[in-house]
C-alpha cells in the first residue's frame, strides 16, 4: 500500500501558480527597475544639456570680449600719435585723421570717436566687469623718436575681470600687444 500512495503523489500536477509564467509582482518590479534606469538616464541627459547651454553662453560672452580686444588692436595698429594720459585711458589719431580714445572706467570699456566728448560702452553691462586696478594700457615709444631710434610705438592692452552669467562668476585675463603699422617719424 505504501508503494501505491507514493505513485499517486508523484502523478499529481505541479502547483498552478508556478507553471503559468510571470506574475504581476514580477512584472511591476521589472517595470520599476526600467523606469529608474530611464529616469537616471534622462536626468543625466538634461544635466548635460544644461551644462552645454551654459558653456555656449559663456563662450558667446568670451567671443564678445575677444571682438572688443580685436577692434581695439586693429584701430591702434593703424593709428598713430598715441597718448596715454593714465593707465586706464589711451587716445590716438586714426588712419583717417580722427581722434579716437579708449578708457576703462567703472568696470566697463568705453570708446570715443570724437576726441573724448561722447563715450560708448563696448562690453555688455552686468555680464563683464573689468578690474580697473589690474587692467589698462601700457604705451612704450610713443614720444617723438630721437635720431636713430628704430623702435615703433608699442601698446599692450590688458583686460582682467569677471564674467557673471546666471550667478556663476568666471574670472578672465586677456592681453595683447600692438605695434604701430606706420613707420615712426
Amino acid at each position: 500500500m505504501n508503494k501505491i500512495n507514493l505513485q499517486i503523489k508523484r502523478a499529481r500536477p505541479a502547483k498552478p501558480w508556478r507553471s503559468r509564467g510571470y506574475t504581476i509582482i514580477e512584472t511591476m518590479i521589472a517595470i520599476s527597475i526600467f523606469l529608474v534606469v530611464v529616469m537616471i538616464g534622462m536626468g543625466a541627459l538634461l544635466n548635460a544639456n544644461l551644462i552645454q547651454q551654459k558653456s555656449q553662453n559663456m563662450r558667446s560672452i568670451m567671443d564678445n570680449l575677444s571682438f572688443i580686444m580685436e577692434d581695439m588692436s586693429r584701430n591702434l595698429r593703424t593709428g598713430s600719435a598715441y597718448v596715454s594720459s593714465s593707465v586706464s585711458e589711451i587716445s590716438f589719431e586714426t588712419a583717417t585723421g580722427e581722434q579716437w580714445a579708449y578708457k576703462i572706467e567703472s568696470g566697463n570699456i568705453d570708446k570715443s570717436t570724437d576726441g573724448g566728448t561722447i563715450w560708448v560702452n563696448l562690453n555688455p553691462v552686468g555680464e563683464i566687469i573689468i578690474d580697473e586696478t589690474v587692467s589698462g594700457f601700457s604705451v612704450i615709444g610713443a614720444e617723438p623718436p630721437p635720431p636713430g631710434d628704430s623702435q615703433q610705438p608699442f601698446v599692450t592692452i590688458r583686460l582682467v575681470g569677471n564674467i557673471t552669467y546666471k550667478d556663476i562668476v568666471t574670472p578672465f585675463s586677456l592681453q595683447t600687444s600692438v605695434s604701430q603699422r606706420l613707420l615712426d617719424r
